[in-house]
């Protein structure tokens, strides 16, 4: 399956989102500084949602080219370079919202790139501290065994993130026996340096476009923000189909 890389951006974000993830981002800083911890609050009840961004002021702004930068080595993406409709998920493995979004509408994207509509490319901004990147890690290390899908649903049963004491490497490798990967691959690759490079670069896309509210989604360079609704991401799926035909 031919697969290519995150889409190219210029620095530069659109304003509305840049206010926003700003916000979020010194919001989740003083949470840390209270906590004394590097970690989002375990799951229970949930705060209230993300902000809800589906039109932004000044589109020209933005220069995405999904198809300059391809690549055939991207683990982390899932369906046809060709489809007709890219959604770039920017999340965090400590996020609650993007546990949620996985349970809730990531099944009906999936059935979209089983159809050969879409194509999923998924990056973890790790805004959440240490032990995100740690989960990041061994995630791209199970996809490099063709089981990213199935090891993302075991870090977020339920729709829930884990906490932070579930991500350890121990943690994760008991993770990756559940989902019936070769553990001594698995453990591996998660230490491997080609992994922890892979991980930073994601997370630096993530950052550079100023996604650091999890999740934010590109779709077809488009930006939503925030775990929203399933009918929202498949109205606008359904709306590029027809533009591409």
């Amino acid at each position: 399956m031919a697969k290519h890389a995150a889409p190219r951006v210029h620095v530069r974000w659109w304003i509305p989102i840049l206010v926003i993830a700003v916000a979020a981002s010194l919001i989740a800083l003083i949470l840390v500084n209270d906590t004394g911890e590097d970690s989002a609050p375990t799951a229970g009840s949930p705060p209230e949602p993300n902000p809800v961004v589906t039109e932004v002021e000044d589109p020209e702004q933005a220069d995405v080219d999904q198809d300059a930068t391809a690549k055939d080595d991207d683990p982390l993406a899932d369906g046809p370079a060709d489809a007709p409709v890219t959604l770039v998920v920017f999340s965090d493995y400590q996020c609650p919202f993007c546990a949620a979004w996985s349970q809730d509408t990531l099944p009906k994207m999936l059935e979209y790139v089983d159809e050969g509509d879409l194509r999923i490319e998924w990056r973890e901004v790790n805004v959440f501290g240490s032990a995100s990147v740690q989960a990041a890690k061994a995630a791209y290390a199970a996809a490099l065994q063709d089981k990213h899908w199935e090891f993302h649903a075991e870090l977020f049963k339920d729709g829930e993130p884990r906490s932070p004491g579930e991500l350890t490497p121990e943690a994760l490798t008991e993770a990756a026996k559940t989902v019936g990967l070769d553990v001594d691959r698995f453990t591996k690759d998660m230490n491997a340096k080609s992994t922890a490079e892979a991980v930073e670069e994601n997370a630096s896309t993530g950052t550079d476009l100023g996604a650091f509210s999890t999740p934010t989604f590109l779709l077809n360079g488009q930006p939503y923000v925030g775990a929203q609704p399933t009918d929202v991401f498949v109205d606008a799926i359904e709306e590029s189909k027809k533009g591409a035909n």
